[in-house]
């Protein structure tokens, strides 16, 4: 089953400072239909100005996936962790029982766009941890290049959920075709420009999601950026 939703039918906030559209209920924006999807519980498409940022604030029991489309993100915690996360970075960062962190986009000039990852952990009161790596252009180039899995394989960060995320980008003949379990659920978001994802033609900000299928194929990419979960049911 293929289940396509629009840019336009995600939530939205504009704090100013920040403009945020939400793929599932998130703060003030709540859609009983739209409460997650298996352990994807966030993706929150952040739009920062800049000098502007998060203070410090907490989180628990949760695995935060950031990745930076445009513009620099920095980052410090509880743990001691300072770092600036650029587009092609994907930081992890496993609250378990208890982090404190900030985020800013410190630049004096131009907005920082990012996708905020929130998913749900295997297992309550893990210890907090921290982990970032750059994937290339080159890397994810006409592929779905893995960055983000349970066991941190081919060079993926590792997240303490039953959750693969990939990434790939497509322009033209590039295309590209991944086997999906049928008893698990996967989810497409396009982070920017447009591809024809299993038949469904998705711009920006669309998502597919599919249950019950056994492949995924993305073409006809148009300068597309895609972010491919496979997750538990």
């Amino acid at each position: 089953m293929l289940t396509l939703r629009r840019s336009e039918q995600r939530g939205y906030a504009d704090h100013g400072w920040l403009q945020s559209f939400h793929s599932f209920s998130f703060a003030d924006y709540y859609d009983q239909a739209h409460m997650g999807f298996g352990p994807l519980r966030v993706i929150n498409d952040d739009y920062i100005a800049a000098g502007r940022g998060f203070g410090t604030h907490g989180h628990r029991d949760m695995e935060i996936v950031t990745y930076v489309l445009d513009g620099a993100l920095s980052h410090k915690d509880s743990l001691g962790n300072g770092a600036t996360i650029l587009p092609g970075d994907v930081q992890r960062m496993s609250a378990g029982r208890g982090i404190m962190h900030s985020e800013a986009n410190e630049e004096k000039a131009g907005q920082t766009h990012l996708l905020q990852i929130w998913i749900e952990p295997i297992e309550k009161g893990l210890r907090p941890s921290y982990e970032q790596k750059n994937f290339s252009e080159a890397d994810k180039r006409g592929v779905l290049r893995l960055v983000a899995s349970p066991d941190g394989r081919e060079g993926s960060v590792t997240i303490h959920a039953d959750a693969n995320l990939r990434v790939g980008l497509f322009d033209g003949e590039e295309h590209a075709e991944l086997a999906l379990n049928p008893a698990r659920k996967a989810y497409v978001h396009i982070a920017r420009g447009a591809a024809v994802v299993n038949g469904h033609a998705l711009n920006t900000g669309d998502a597919l999601k599919l249950e019950g299928e056994t492949a995924l194929q993305i073409e006809q990419g148009q300068q597309a950026e895609v972010l491919v979960f496979d997750l538990a049911a």
